[in-house]
């Protein structure tokens, strides 16, 4: 036994080596998407496999790198020796989506591994029919890419030139993916350094026992902070645009949240069987939404590990959309996740309005632009644009900030268009955007590109075009999704939130995020609000007044208070209140 103090010395200094893994891929990734996006995690787990400790990085991968080291263990039992090291991207054998490649090395003390460090990173191509290998409208997983089960990268310190060889030959970018491969080694390396001169302080035993104190620790705050919320149930429903093969035909997502005493269940029964596209969900990304969700509403910051899992049940029924079957394709399902988090946060809505705030964007839009040179030599483009936090019940939502799950950063126009055939024509929010609210939604972004090149293909997987963010308790919800392709021009044409297409020279695409929902009644914001709003351009003269009941003129706009006083009175005589979950804004609901 230790005592407090030491308990949580070593807390800090494991979680530390997680955040300086993170780092290390944030400093030696070749691709954008890790060096600029910082779509990866990193953690420790010990010699169970068990999560100890995850650097700061995605929520989204919660629960999946266990899961992938578990199937590791599954698969090689006792046949784990020092300079081992382990890949694996296998959605139907630990693994997520085919681009998210997971590495784990083993940290051997008294000649037994003692932890593993583990790394998981999005990778810019694993082949498949699609470059970026994440389209929407892949019909099974043997399209979307290269399928590595858990196998040894290296063995006893050697490399395994077979798979190495196997890989360069079935992704588009060789030198990138092994470059930010190399930079996965590296994160693991870091971590057992940092590991092993943890061993030396406080001996193998200790950091054994210390480990599962840090675990035993968030169980019992996770389950103190759940005794905190009052026991009842809750379901919700929100619906998917569709799935891109079979467009128009909305999918529906049901999560139910049960609470009692010190334990809870998220039990995803009642959502649409597994679909054509490929939008499902592994079991792991299905708890990695659940648990994001339950996690923001309890009063303690815990640890993420191990202990946060123990006292909440994830339901997922396999051969559904949160719990895909062989074959089903799964390369886009982040949609999916992003989207069930929102649904989650419903639920959870339901019973704790106060700790809950409206919808989110729908998650960031997955965006892949690739093809060839003139040499033959591929490019490939991969962005995940981010948008905005819905209100909340105390403060407005956030503007330009990914949605909670995701925690990606944006992608810098500059660096898109030195190492893309692209020119980035904007970068903006959309003002009138967010939903209404007494706090408002955050504002959406729009994005424009030029492409340069011949011609490439383009895949977009978006959403939120005809199912909108919702707004809770009054507040409204966020503007659809938009997808156009040359904007302003005698060929403008609205697309369909997921594409898959040729884009030749000279065309440009503008892609627009959902708003995010509101909070309360609009009625209700307080003016110094609206005029900051109006003040930095997010709010317009018209919509202050169509939304707010906000009387103002002039350039910068100035509020006439009687005049508003006037005008709200009238609206809330005329005006019935939004429902408490509201998908329309006011005038769409039948009377």
């Amino acid at each position: 036994m230790f005592d407090p103090i030491t308990e949580e010395l070593f807390r800090n200094a494991i979680s530390a080596i997680g955040d300086e893994m993170v780092l290390t891929i944030y400093r030696t990734a070749y691709s954008g998407v890790l060096k600029n996006i910082m779509d990866y995690s990193a953690a420790i787990c010990d010699g169970e496999g068990r999560l100890v400790a995850q650097g700061l990085s995605l929520p989204g991968h919660l629960c999946s790198i266990p899961v992938a080291l578990q199937a590791v263990l599954k698969h090689f039992g006792s046949d784990v020796h020092e300079g081992d090291i382990f890949i694996n991207n296998d959605p139907y054998d630990g693994g997520m989506h085919l681009p998210d490649i997971f590495i784990f090395k083993p940290v051997f003390a008294d000649g037994k591994p003692i932890a593993f460090a583990a790394t998981i990173c999005h990778h810019t191509d694993v082949g498949g029919r699609v470059p970026g290998s994440n389209a929407s409208d892949s019909l099974e997983i043997y399209a979307e890419g290269l399928r590595i089960p858990p196998l040894k990268l290296y063995e006893r310190g050697q490399p395994n030139t077979t798979l190495f060889r196997m890989i360069e030959r079935n992704v588009r970018l060789p030198n990138r993916v092994f470059g930010d491969i190399r930079s996965q080694l590296a994160a693991c390396e870091i971590a057992v350094r940092g590991v092993t001169d943890l061993v030396g302080r406080y001996g193998a035993d200790g950091v054994r026992t210390l480990m599962v104190a840090m675990m035993d620790y968030s169980e019992r705050l996770t389950r103190q902070c759940l005794l905190e919320l009052p026991d009842g149930e809750a379901t919700f429903t929100d619906w998917i645009d569709d799935d891109q093969i079979d467009a128009g035909k909305p999918i529906p997502l049901v999560c139910t949240i049960r609470k009692k005493g010190d334990s809870m269940e998220v039990d995803w029964t009642g959502s649409s069987p597994q679909v054509k596209g490929s939008i499902n969900n592994t079991l792991s990304f299905t708890a990695a939404m659940s648990f994001t969700a339950v996690k923001s509403v309890l009063s303690v910051n815990m640890p993420n590990n191990d202990g946060v899992f123990r006292p909440i049940k994830i339901i997922a029924p396999l051969g559904t959309i949160t719990h895909g079957k062989l074959p089903a394709a799964c390369a886009a399902r982040g949609l999916t996740g992003f989207r069930g988090t929102d649904c989650a946060f419903g639920a959870l809505a339901m019973l704790y309005p106060d700790k809950v705030f409206a919808a989110s964007d729908g998650g960031n839009t997955g965006l892949t632009i690739g093809g060839y040179d003139k040499d033959l030599n591929p490019f490939i483009y991969v962005d995940f644009i981010s948008g905005a936090w819905g209100g909340r019940p105390w403060a407005d939502g956030l503007d330009g900030n990914t949605m909670m799950m995701a925690n990606m950063a944006s992608f810098s126009c500059e660096v898109i268009e030195a190492e893309n055939p692209l020119e980035v024509l904007d970068y903006e929010f959309v003002p009138d955007s967010g939903g209404a609210g007494k706090f408002r939604g955050g504002m959406s972004q729009r994005k424009t590109w030029r492409m340069l090149a011949d011609e490439g293909v383009l895949q977009v997987r978006a959403d939120r075009q005809t199912h909108r963010p919702y707004g809770l308790y009054g507040g409204g919800p966020g503007t659809p999704g938009l997808n156009v392709m040359d904007p302003g021009q005698a060929t403008q044409e609205t697309l369909h939130s997921k594409i898959t297409m040729t884009l030749r020279k000279g065309q440009v695409f503008r892609h627009e995020l959902p708003g995010a929902g509101g909070w309360g009644p609009a009625l209700d914001r307080d003016l110094g609000s609206v005029a900051r709003d109006l003040r930095d351009g997010l709010v317009t003269i018209e919509a202050a007044a169509r939304d707010y009941g906000v009387v103002a003129a002039g350039d910068p706009p100035v509020i006439d208070q009687a005049a508003t006083a006037a005008l709200r009175e009238t609206l809330r005589k005329e005006r019935p209140p939004l429902p408490d979950v509201a998908f329309l804004p006011h005038g769409e609901y039948a009377a």
